[in-house]
């Protein structure tokens, strides 16, 4: 009888912040203009807050924030639950993202979006993720998402 192999994750590495959470946030100017903030992160887990302000409203006279700042949002937090589903450092790239506004995203509230992996392939990583104001029972946006993983020799890991 074979012996499981007990399996491994990027985020039990002691310099995961130094990877992912500096340079996930530090090289994506996008991040940076929309102040993208990590929450927290856990195993396949990860929840990202975008606070505030007046330049992402979409409609000025119903004070309605842009779909795209919650789009971004989820691309980022799918990503982020990505690494932390994976055994080590690799590329990834969205494949597919599909997004349901529920309701407006009212100005005047920061953004919180939360998205697990809940299953992770040798080649893809499946995501499933929610958008919210003051309540995650109450999200304004849900989302599914696919990410490809790729190896890359350019990136360096813990394994």
């Amino acid at each position: 009888m074979s012996e499981k192999k007990e399996r491994t994750y990027l985020i039990d590495n002691p310099n995961f912040s130094n990877l992912l959470i500096d340079g996930f946030f530090g090289n994506i100017p996008h991040s940076q203009q929309l102040g993208v903030e990590l929450v927290s992160a856990a195993r396949n887990k990860a929840v990202l807050r975008i606070p505030y302000k007046e330049m992402l409203i979409g409609n000025t006279a119903a004070g309605i924030i842009h779909g795209g700042v919650i789009l971004s949002l989820m691309d980022s937090v799918g990503g982020m639950a990505t690494f932390c589903a994976l055994p080590r450092m690799e590329a990834i790239a969205t494949l597919d993202l599909r997004v349901d506004y529920l309701k407006p995203a009212v100005a005047g509230l920061g953004i919180e979006a939360a998205a697990e992996c809940y299953k992770l392939t040798n080649t893809i990583a499946f995501i499933r993720a929610i958008a919210y104001q003051e309540d995650s029972n109450d999200p304004v946006a849900s989302c599914v998402a696919t990410f490809m993983r790729a190896s890359s020799n350019k990136m360096q890991g813990v394994a």
